[in-house]
């Protein structure tokens, strides 16, 4: 699978056929993925107690997060492109062959755990490559635009794929399901193969002197001398770990302590969802905003704020335009975030980069779940909103105090 060489790119991405595959592709995978993750969780409900599901559901955290440094590596040194497809044909097959199994038999959970492992193997690889591909396919002034479009396509996979995966556990069980989203993830690899991408220049250093080791230093090394993505890093890692554990656990224990029940806590989410794909029909829209590292600075200031708001609030209604709000300032700091990352980042570090951000943001920070619930037990939800909205808040602080990504601008 040889790169094409291609001139730079002079459409707007949302007009440019070459995005438009690549989009048509990501959207099918991670329509792909909202359907699997229903169809597993729904498939180890059924093969064991709530415990073991909850095991199945969380096995793949683990190889993610051990080898997500790794993925950036092997997406810098291998291409972009050729990771994904490999990925996606890998997922394909391992979903597939489950679904003929659980078809044929009653295997029980051990083909579950297994493919939960495989994902998260996979994803380990799969996510630094997603990064680093839209640099190899248009246009450093498009791709601000092409992260809003991204944003977009998994806010429709997050609100169609459930519904579809709900589908095919009516129609056919577990093994409908999973083979519904095989067939999803099916779909993007040919049009992944017809995405035309661009060579990058040859690094000088000999093939022979240069190990996965020293790629993966270098990297790092990269990115903590570098004035704007070292910075930027830190305010995601802060942004994130303040905002997951609300937006998780707290969001749950929240909707049953008000009464507001699983539906409440469906239309909340809802608002919620609505806020974030909001921001990222501006940036598709708009294409850049001005003083980008301004923007998420104060974004996520004032997201930290509505973080903290969410819990006072009593009624449902509130709740939902509140979580709206958030949404909205969140999904705004994420975007211009994922933007900086994109433009500021040399292409040739992209996969190592982005590695860095998705080993912070899926990584590490799903690491506080746990801890925000027991706190919430123990000292109740004002407070520990409270104490998540000020961790939130100084990401903000961050990017507003650090001058190379206060100015930092997304390309004209």
């Amino acid at each position: 699978m040889t790169a094409t060489l291609i001139p730079p790119a002079t459409a707007q991405a949302h007009r440019d056929p070459n995005v438009l595959r690549w989009l048509g592709a990501y959207t099918a995978s991670m329509l792909g993925d909202s359907v699997y993750y229903l169809a597993l969780s729904w498939a180890a409900v059924q093969a064991g107690t709530p415990a073991q599901a909850g095991l199945v559901m969380s096995a793949s955290a683990v190889p993610r997060a051990v080898l997500m440094l790794g993925g950036g590596v092997i997406a810098d040194r291998l291409g972009p492109r050729r990771v994904v497809i490999g990925s996606d044909a890998v997922r394909c097959g391992a979903v597939l062959a489950v679904a003929a199994l659980l078809f044929l038999t009653s295997p029980g959970l051990w083909p579950l755990a297994l493919l939960a492992v495989v994902f998260g193997a996979v994803d380990a690889v799969f996510m630094p490559a997603v990064g680093a591909l839209p640099a190899r396919i248009t246009g450093k002034d498009q791709l601000a635009r092409v992260q809003g479009m991204r944003g977009l396509a998994i806010r429709c996979a997050s609100v169609v794929g459930a519904p579809l995966g709900g589908l095919g556990v009516a129609l056919g069980g577990a093994p409908a399901a999973f083979a519904l989203a095989g067939a999803l993830i099916a779909v993007s690899v040919p049009l992944l193969v017809s995405v035309r991408v661009r060579d990058l220049p040859q690094d000088d250093t000999p093939r022979a002197a240069r190990t996965p080791w020293s790629d993966l230093a270098e990297g790092l090394r990269y990115v903590r001398r570098h004035p704007v993505l070292g910075p930027l890093m830190l305010a995601i890692a802060l942004g994130d770990l303040g905002f997951v554990g609300p937006l998780n656990v707290g969001l749950t224990l929240l909707a049953d302590r008000r009464g507001w029940g699983a539906s409440g806590m469906g239309w909340v989410l809802a608002g919620f969802g609505a806020g974030a794909g909001a921001a990222s029909l501006l940036l598709t829209v708009r294409g850049r905003l001005p003083r980008a590292g301004l923007v998420a600075g104060y974004a996520i200031i004032a997201g930290s704020v509505a973080i903290g708001a969410l819990a006072h609030v009593p009624a449902l209604p509130a709740a939902v335009g509140t979580a709206a709000v958030v949404g909205l300032l969140t999904g705004l700091s994420g975007a211009m975030c994922g933007a900086l990352l994109q433009t500021q980042a040399d292409p040739a570090y992209l996969g190592r980069v982005t590695s860095v951000s998705s080993l912070v943001s899926l990584g590490l920070t799903p690491l506080s779940m746990p801890f925000a619930a027991a706190a919430i037990g123990a000292w109740g939800l004002g407070p520990v909103f409270a104490v998540s909205a000020a961790v939130c808040g100084l990401g903000g602080v961050v990017a507003l105090a650090v001058p190379g990504l206060r100015r930092a601008e997304l390309p004209g």
